[in-house]
Order: structure tokens, then C-alpha cells, then sequence
């Protein structure tokens, strides 16, 4: 009995008097804190030295209008939502069309960050001249695709996000995030030549004053346009394509 006293006693004392481990304090995980305090719509110091303006303030419609309809664009699909520029095509009492720049750029680089409803399309025009007798965006302005991975054009070459729609490959492949996660893009353009860019990557190249350009417009669906890629100035103009789309941290800058 007395052996069986000890043994207890023995097993009490040594879980009950070993010292506790200690529990590692959570790491913290700089890359996350960074993305969760991050301010967006905002420039840095460094980029307004550089030339960054903002395109979008996150707050308003400032700087952008319908397409053709300038008095209209109180009443379209496009709206600031949660400091983001959305694009609510699901509300029937809106006013379809595409959100375009006040102003018109030359030579200049536009980086913003984008995100697609599920199977979604959309994209981004740029060199877009808004003339009543040019009906739509796209009859004169080339276009950045934007679009879901579940989409059913996802794997045709030249439909890829970041592609120049219609004409060119990704000239890299790249995909795009998973489906409600952001995509970080670029356009560059230079004395008529672009660049798109899709999460860092280049994905199209074209020299708008090359006779190659020219080329691959006249024997395009966009020939009987004639004003489409005619132009290396021009307005940037927003699709709305039947697919809810948020942009945030449009900047923009002179080359």
C-alpha cells in the first residue's frame, strides 16, 4: 500500500511542480499586417515625386463620365462602393455604357488594380476618341481584356487577360488571380508603342504607328471601323459588359 502512496505521490509531483513551457508568441506576419493597413486610392511621397496622380480618389466619380453621355453619368452603372470604382450591371434602373477619362493621354504609364465577378469579361480602352458619330469605345480604342479564369474564352489565345484583344497572344503566360482575389496591371504607351503588363508580366507589345498594326486591323473585325487604332492619343474608357468589375489604386503618370 505504502509503495502504491509513493508512486502517486511521485507522479503528482513531477507534473505538478515541472516548469510550464512557455507559448511562442504569434509571429508576426509583416507581409499580411502590410496588406491589411494598406491604404488604397492614396499616392506615397515618392510616387507624386515621381509623377503618380491619382485617377480615382476612392471617393467619387471625379475625373470620369459616360461615354457620350457626360449629364448621364449621375445615373449609370458605375458608382463608388466601399472606396472602390464598381460597376453594377445587375441594377436595371441604371444606365448602361462605359466610364471614360475627362482627359485624354499620349504618353504615359497607368497602373491599377482590378477584380471580376465569377466568369466574368471586361477590359480597358485606351486612345478612345469620343465623337457622337462613334458610337461605342471599342469603334476606336484598343483594348486591355480583363477577365475570369471560369470564363469560357479563358483559353483562347488572344481573349486572355492582359492580351491586346483580338490581335495578339499573351506574349507570356500569366494567369489571373483566383476568382474575387485582386490583379495588379500596367499599360505603358511611347511614341504610339504599348505595353501591357499582368501581375508584373508582359503580356502584349505593338507599335500602333507600324504598318504591321494597320495590317492586322484591316484584316480584323474591327476594319469597318475606321477609326478604330487609328489614333496614340486618346481617352482610357472602363467596360461595362454585363459583369459586376471593382478597380481601386488607378494612378497615372507622364512618360
Amino acid at each position: 500500500m505504502k509503495s502504491n502512496f509513493f508512486i502517486i505521490l511521485f507522479v503528482l509531483c513531477y507534473f505538478g511542480c515541472a516548469p510550464k513551457k512557455e507559448k511562442s508568441p504569434d509571429i508576426w506576419n509583416t507581409k499580411q499586417a502590410v496588406l491589411k493597413n494598406k491604404v488604397h486610392n492614396q499616392l506615397l511621397e515618392y510616387e507624386k515625386e515621381a509623377g503618380w496622380r491619382l485617377l480615382f480618389d476612392g471617393k467619387s466619380l471625379n475625373g470620369w463620365h459616360l461615354y457620350n453621355k457626360r449629364d448621364a453619368t449621375k445615373q449609370s452603372a458605375w458608382e463608388v462602393r466601399d472606396g472602390l470604382l464598381y460597376c453594377n450591371p445587375k441594377d436595371e434602373n441604371k444606365l448602361a455604357g462605359d466610364l471614360v477619362t475627362d482627359e485624354a493621354f499620349e504618353d504615359y504609364e497607368l497602373s491599377f488594380e482590378w477584380k471580376i465577378a465569377s466568369r466574368g469579361n471586361s477590359g480597358i480602352f485606351i486612345n478612345v476618341q469620343e465623337r457622337p458619330e462613334i458610337l461605342q469605345t471599342y469603334h476606336s480604342g484598343p483594348e486591355y481584356q480583363l477577365l475570369d479564369s471560369d470564363h469560357m474564352d479563358y483559353d483562347i489565345a488572344t481573349k486572355r487577360p492582359g492580351c491586346l484583344y483580338g490581335f495578339l497572344p499573351q506574349e507570356n503566360r500569366v494567369e489571373v488571380h483566383s476568382t474575387g482575389q485582386w490583379n495588379n496591371s500596367t499599360i505603358k504607351q511611347k511614341n504610339g508603342t504599348v505595353q501591357f503588363y499582368l501581375n508584373g508580366v508582359l503580356t502584349a507589345t505593338e507599335d500602333f504607328n507600324s504598318d504591321r498594326w494597320k495590317t492586322r486591323v484591316s484584316t480584323s473585325n474591327f476594319a469597318n471601323h475606321p477609326h478604330f487604332g487609328t489614333h496614340t492619343k486618346g481617352q482610357i474608357a472602363l467596360q461595362n459588359w454585363y459583369f459586376e468589375v471593382w478597380f481601386r489604386n488607378m494612378k497615372i503618370r507622364e512618360l
